[in-house]
């Protein structure tokens, strides 16, 4: 079963439950007056609401970080979520002119004949109806090709084929994916990463011979492309730890995802330290007992755009038996609602894995979602990212007049901060001292960064980000000494580019009355 997306999937668990608490009233949001101002006409942009002074200084409180659940709360499961809507629908042009309301109040462009175009698409989709574009040599589900732009299909292509495991004929068949906002390339155009999702069908005998193969095959993947001038590998999620431990001072629970970092695959081994103060060693052949969770992480660099990105890829394992059956490694063969295939050949291997996925995939995806939305609401407060799982819940269940509208918020000039955010952690990453990463790559990628930064924000924020990125980027051209650590270096600028993200998202957001309407009904669910 998929949760929400590709970065932040976490393993296949039980159910969480939530309980729904008794209604609060919504936030308000903040004041929308400097937006409105500055849409001057259908052609000029909004300034970024870091810009708008006046609204800065008339924005209400934002909801409350934690959700006070009601003591009478009925208790439900995560899979008792918010079912595709089954309202009377009203026109396309009718949803438009809701939108452009509510657009227009809050100084947003809509591309009126964008969105009407849109509308009427989704208006005769099914979501579990797939395609095939020959012209772009793609397929996957109708709703998700109708998100996604070819025109970086080359840029994703050449990363393919850094992150993807090979085929083994005989043995082991793949479909690779481009996932998460990556697949949204037409409305998304600044995703944060470059994830991937790759199908791994592997023949076997039994069980365990399926799982002797994926393990061979992942640390040979990580080992072959530990280092080089366009990539280096991060961790491999390989492994369930059994019980509670702590690994250089960070806690370790039982049945989370073991992370094999480079020293670790070449070594097939790391160490934990055990809670009664004794030290235990695991082996890559104590991830074999239950692979659980299966992913790579990458730095990658485009030479030729002189842009780095972090790179993913989530395997999602079958093991065909003899008999033709298939079995998932991880308890479900996961849905495809949010997928760019990038290969049509693997059409065939496609095809029969996904006649295992179970017919209420769309309602569990849903609530995976839904929880998601959630934990960022309330316990990790991210409203970037509390926006796009709830577009992908609103294409997915009817509600397509606030996914439109949502449509818009993406394409804003703020929005390209999230990419800013994302980069902090790639250049930390960049910066590990055996990095063979293209220095010039490095280097161009601060100066593009410098120079969003001081578009996108302005004032004592301004001031910060751009000096903490031009000092990281001179002690990488050894100008200056390094005298603390990138994660430490970028601590600040960090939280201040999320404050900005979580202000603007927001507003916008809470600024539709039935996206708020939809928020604070999931806000005030407590999950156990």
């Amino acid at each position: 079963m998929a949760t929400a997306s590709n970065k932040n999937k976490t393993p296949k668990t039980a159910a969480r439950k939530p309980k729904a608490a008794a209604p609060k009233s919504k936030p308000a949001p903040k004041s929308t007056t400097a937006r409105a101002e500055t849409k001057k006409s259908k052609s000029v942009k909004k300034a970024p609401p870091a810009r708008a002074a006046s609204a800065k200084k008339a924005k209400t409180s934002k909801p409350p970080k934690r959700a006070q659940a009601s003591p009478n709360a009925r208790k439900t499961t995560r899979a008792q979520a918010t079912a595709p809507s089954s309202k009377q629908r009203i026109s396309p042009e009718a949803e438009v002119e809701k939108i452009r309301a509510s657009a227009e109040r809050l100084g947003i462009e809509l591309d009126q004949d964008e969105a009407l175009q849109w509308l009427t698409q989704m208006a005769v989709q099914d979501a579990n109806e797939v395609t095939v574009d020959t012209k772009h040599s793609i397929y996957g589900a109708k709703v998700a090709i109708l998100d996604f732009s070819p025109q970086d299909l080359g840029y994703f292509r050449a990363i393919g084929k850094i992150v993807a495991v090979p085929d083994q004929p005989g043995v082991v068949e793949t479909a690779l994916a481009l996932s998460g906002s990556a697949a949204q390339s037409k409305i998304q155009k600044n995703p944060g990463d470059a994830d991937y999702f790759q199908r791994v069908n592997i023949h076997a005998a039994t069980r365990q011979d399926a799982i002797k193969i994926l393990a061979d095959l992942m640390r040979a993947k990580g080992l072959d492309t530990r280092n080089g001038p366009n990539y280096h590998l991060l961790a491999v999620k390989f492994g369930t730890h059994t019980q509670n431990a702590t690994r250089n001072g960070k806690a370790l629970k039982k049945g989370s995802s073991m992370t094999w970092y480079p020293p670790d695959l070449e070594a097939g081994a790391f160490e934990i330290e055990l809670a009664d103060g004794g030290k235990q060693t695991i082996q890559w052949a104590d991830g074999m007992v239950e692979p659980g969770w299966t992913k790579f992480d990458w730095i990658v660099a485009d030479t030729a755009r002189g842009a780095l990105a972090n790179a993913s890829n989530l395997l999602d394992v079958t093991w065909e038996a003899p008999d033709g059956k298939i079995t998932p490694l991880d308890s479900a063969v996961d849905p495809y609602f949010q997928e760019i295939y990038l290969d049509p050949t693997s059409v065939p291997v496609f095809s029969k894995i996904v006649r295992e996925v179970s017919e209420d995939a769309l309602q569990k995806y849903v609530a995976d979602l839904e929880y998601e939305v959630y934990k960022y609401l309330v316990k990790h407060l991210n409203y970037g990212k509390v926006a796009k799982r709830s577009y992908n819940i609103f294409r997915l269940t009817g509600r397509h007049a606030e996914a439109a509208y949502m449509r818009e918020l993406f394409d804003e000039p703020t929005t390209a901060l999230y990419r800013v955010w994302a980069l902090f952690d790639t250049l930390s990453g960049a910066s590990a001292p055996d990095s063979r990463l293209d220095r010039v790559v490095l280097l161009k990628q601060y100066d593009k960064l410098i120079e969003q930064v001081i578009v996108s924000t302005e004032g004592e924020r301004e001031l910060r980000i751009v000096h903490a990125l031009m000092r990281a980027r001179d002690e990488a051209l050894g100008l200056q000494p390094t005298l603390e650590s990138l994660d430490k270096t970028f601590e600040t600028p960090r939280e201040d580019v999320m404050e900005l993200l979580n202000d603007y998202f927001h507003d916008l957001l809470y600024g539709f009355e039935p996206i708020a309407e939809f928020l604070e009904t999931i806000r005030q669910r407590h999950y156990d």
